[in-house]
C-alpha cells in the first residue's frame, strides 16, 4: 500500500512540476528579417543579432519585445515583435500543474512570436 501511495505521489509531483510549452516548443523562436535595401543589422536588446537578409533566434519573453534595424546613410527602424498564446500552455493548464505553468511564464514560453518573419523598409537620411 505504501509503496502504490508513492507511486501515485511521484506521478503528481512529476505532472504538476511539468513546464510543457518550455520543454515542446522551447524558449527561443526563430525569426527572418529582411530589409530593403539589404545589409541592415538586427539589435535585440542593444546586441547585434545578424545582418538582412538573416534568421536570428530571438528569447521569448512575457514583456513588449523591440527590434532595431540599422544601416548606415538610412534612419534607423524599431520594430516590436509581435505575439500570440502558445496553445502548448494549455497542456499544463488541463493537467493542473500550475507550477509548469509558472515555469511557462518565466520562460516566456507562454507566448510564441508569430509573424516569424518581418520585411522593413528602411528610409534613406536626408
Amino acid at each position: 500500500m505504501k509503496n502504490k501511495l508513492s507511486v501515485v505521489l511521484l506521478m503528481g509531483i512529476t505532472l504538476s512540476a511539468t513546464s510543457c510549452a518550455s520543454i515542446i516548443t522551447g524558449t527561443k523562436d526563430k525569426i527572418t528579417f529582411n530589409s530593403t535595401p539589404e545589409g541592415a543589422k538586427v539589435f535585440h536588446k542593444g546586441i547585434e543579432k545578424c545582418t538582412t537578409p538573416c534568421t536570428a533566434e530571438i528569447p521569448r519573453s512575457l514583456s513588449k519585445q523591440m527590434v532595431t534595424f540599422e544601416k548606415e546613410g538610412y534612419n534607423s527602424k524599431e520594430v516590436k515583435l509581435t505575439k500570440t498564446f502558445n496553445p502548448v500552455t494549455l497542456v499544463n493548464i488541463l493537467l493542473g500543474g500550475a507550477i509548469g505553468v509558472g515555469i511557462d511564464a518565466a520562460t516566456g514560453s507562454l507566448t510564441k512570436y508569430s509573424p516569424k518573419a518581418y520585411q522593413i523598409e528602411l528610409e534613406q537620411k536626408n
